[in-house]
């Protein structure tokens, strides 16, 4: 859902760089679970708001500046069952990690590594062997994303 940024203030606050393009969809969670993907401990939330264009939020449990940079670069995650589901047209980037890439001569392009955010555009990082190919994950480029089938297809070709 995001990472812990800087301190803000003086009494535990800081800043909170989100994952997701609905900036407060963090606040209406009283509870994150805070740390890396295979270990994490569950946090109160005292208060998150939307500032610029992030967050600034505070635990409970820390009210000192000092040990809240302690924890900055962190993730902010919630358990898969906690989230809505996404919408026909959406998908969750943690659903696409993994998923076979084919083009549409239905070449293999290798399988989706990780996605990177770059401001201008949302890239697929899609690795095969050593080989790794960065393609945008914008129409008309991805045609279409299939959880269920574990696939992705785009509009690419191999020599790319």
């Amino acid at each position: 859902m995001g990472r812990i940024g800087a301190p803000y203030g003086v009494k535990g606050g800081f800043h909170v760089i989100p994952f997701t393009d609905d900036v407060d969809a963090l606040t209406h969670y009283t509870t994150w679970w805070v740390g890396t993907e295979d270990q994490c401990a569950e946090q109160a939330v005292a208060e998150c708001r939307v500032h610029g264009n992030g967050l600034v939020a505070r635990f409970n449990s820390i009210n000192d500046r000092d040990i809240i940079a302690l924890e900055r670069s962190k993730l902010i995650l919630m358990p898969r069952e906690l989230l809505p589901e996404p919408d026909p047209d959406e998908v969750y980037w943690t659903d696409v990690i993994g998923l076979k890439v084919t083009n549409l001569q239905g070449q293999e392009l290798g399988c989706v590594d990780r996605l990177l955010e770059t401001g201008a555009q949302d890239l697929l990082v899609v690795r095969q062997g050593s080989n790794e190919r960065l393609i945008p994950f914008v129409e008309p480029i991805v045609v279409e994303v299939n959880v269920t089938q574990k696939q992705v297809v785009v509009d690419w070709g191999l020599d790319y």
